[in-house]
Order: structure tokens, then C-alpha cells, then sequence
């Protein structure tokens, strides 16, 4: 018998970042796969994200992370209902689809592996640039969350507007729901020079009473909404630096003022170890 005749008859798609769609710029992303006549897909993202920064270094990769778990969650929950307007629900204007081609795989998990090499995957080769600002903060808790075995039992990139108003554009990185209380936890960079990290300080504090009001009605639910940010002096506010000190504590006291806890990265050890107790894993 024939390779040809072992393998499953599959198609497949690349996903790809385009940041510009004036310039036609892109990397490749992510795939997904599926076997032909069979409603289930697999899709994975590549966990390099050093193309993209090269590409744009202003990408928020974070946001490019929990697009997986979002996509992966909603295939996983509605099999039956059309991939096409999953994909396009879920995807971002800064991220398309190519069109489908035929591929022979000898399983799902062998061929996506194939793909990711082939098309997604960096050369190993290259060095990656070190991560900063909200991209270093969020990978830190996605560390510390998957060192406690919890990172796949939280939902990810949650949208603000299914608890406050259709068209609100916030979505939250990580959360979790232990008895009666939903936690959710994001991160916001207050690294100087970054206008963004205190701009996203103003909005959580901005958003986070009518996220309260909204968690309450739709889950029946207490709201306990945190902020992670890097240790003052890992960023060089300090009483020798007195504007970037100043501007540190403008962004953590505007959130503390709209009732939302502010840890820094070295709280997440302790945060993941008691996500591990509240889910039970």
C-alpha cells in the first residue's frame, strides 16, 4: 500500500498577519486544518512571535494569543455550524485567511505539525528580541498560569461588550469564575515612554463600573477585576526619577480609584497558585 493511499484527504488554510493592508506586508501566523467532509478543524498559532515583531513592532501579540484560544473555543463548541463565518467572526481585520488547499496528511495532529514547520515556524537560528511593555507582562502570566496547569481552563481575551454594550471594543486577557465571584485579570504596562500602558490604565478604570453592573446582571456575579503591572523600579520609577515615579502612581491610583486591584508580576506566582485551589486542578 502507497503513502498516497494511507493518508487522509485533508485542506488547509494559513493565517496570516497583515498590518498594513496598504503596504500587502505579511507573516504567516497560524494554521488550520481539517480533514475533508468532517465539520471539526484544529488550528494553532505559532508561539514565536519574533516575525511579527519584525514586521511591527508595535503588534500586541497578546491580543494575537487569546484570538487562538477564541477561535479554538468556538470550533471546539459549535462543530456543526459553519467554519467560514467562525473564521470571520473571530478573526481580526489584521489577520486574514488564505484560500484552502488540498493537503494529505497521515493525522491531524501529524499534518498540522508539517504545516507549522513548513510555513509558520521561525528558523531556530534567530535570536528573539527581548519582550517589553504589555507583550512581557502578559507572557509572564501566561508562565505562570500554565507552570499551575490552569491556562487552558480560563477563558481568554473576554469581550467587555457581552457585559456592557454592543460596539465596546475592550476585551480582557484572562479570567476565571470560583464560586460566585469571577476574577479577571489584565495586563497593563506602565513602562514610560509607553503613552498606550497609561492610556489602557484610563480606560479599565473608565469601563470598570459599568463591567461591574454588567457581571452582576448577566452572571449574577461579584466583579473582581485586576490590573498587572511591572514593579516600580523594574521600569525606573524611583524617587531618582521622579517624572517617570510620577507618572506610575497617576496610572496605578486611577485604577485603584475605580476599585480595580493593581498587582505587579510578582504577585503572579501566588494569583496561579490560587487559581489552581479555586479550579481544583
Amino acid at each position: 500500500m502507497s503513502n498516497t493511499t494511507e493518508r487522509r484527504e485533508c485542506e488547509f488554510q494559513l493565517l496570516q498577519y497583515v498590518p498594513d493592508a496598504v503596504r500587502n506586508e505579511s507573516v504567516h501566523i497560524g494554521v488550520i486544518l481539517r480533514e475533508q467532509g468532517n465539520p471539526h478543524a484544529e488550528v494553532r498559532f505559532t508561539r514565536d512571535w519574533r516575525r511579527v515583531r519584525c514586521l511591527d513592532p508595535d503588534a500586541d501579540t497578546a491580543l494575537l494569543e487569546g484570538m487562538e484560544s477564541d477561535l479554538r473555543r468556538r470550533l471546539d463548541s459549535g462543530p456543526e455550524s459553519k467554519l467560514m463565518r467562525l473564521l470571520e467572526e473571530s478573526l481580526s481585520l489584521n489577520v486574514q485567511m488564505t484560500e484552502p488547499k488540498a493537503y494529505l496528511a497521515e493525522s491531524l495532529p501529524a499534518g498540522m505539525e508539517e504545516l507549522m514547520k513548513l510555513y509558520v515556524e521561525s528558523a531556530p537560528r534567530e535570536r528573539a528580541p527581548r519582550l517589553s511593555g504589555r507583550a512581557a507582562i502578559h507572557a509572564r502570566m501566561r508562565s505562570e498560569f500554565e507552570r499551575a496547569g490552569v491556562w487552558e481552563l480560563l477563558r481568554k481575551r473576554i469581550a467587555v461588550s457581552e457585559y456592557t454594550r454592543p460596539g465596546d471594543p475592550l476585551r480582557i486577557d484572562v479570567g476565571y469564575k470560583p464560586n460566585g465571584v469571577i476574577r479577571m485579570f489584565h495586563a497593563v504596562s506602565l513602562e514610560p515612554g509607553i503613552a498606550t500602558g497609561l492610556e489602557m490604565a484610563k480606560v479599565l478604570a473608565f469601563s470598570a463600573a459599568a463591567l461591574r453592573a454588567g457581571v452582576e446582571r448577566v452572571e449574577r456575579a461579584q466583579l473582581e477585576l485586576t490590573a498587572v503591572i511591572e514593579p516600580a523600579a523594574r521600569v525606573g520609577a524611583t524617587d531618582e526619577e521622579p517624572e517617570r515615579l510620577e507618572m506610575y502612581r497617576f496610572g496605578v491610583e486611577t485604577m485603584e480609584e475605580h476599585q480595580i486591584r493593581v498587582l505587579t508580576t510578582s504577585d503572579l506566582e501566588r494569583v496561579a497558585s490560587t487559581a489552581r485551589r479555586e479550579l481544583r486542578v
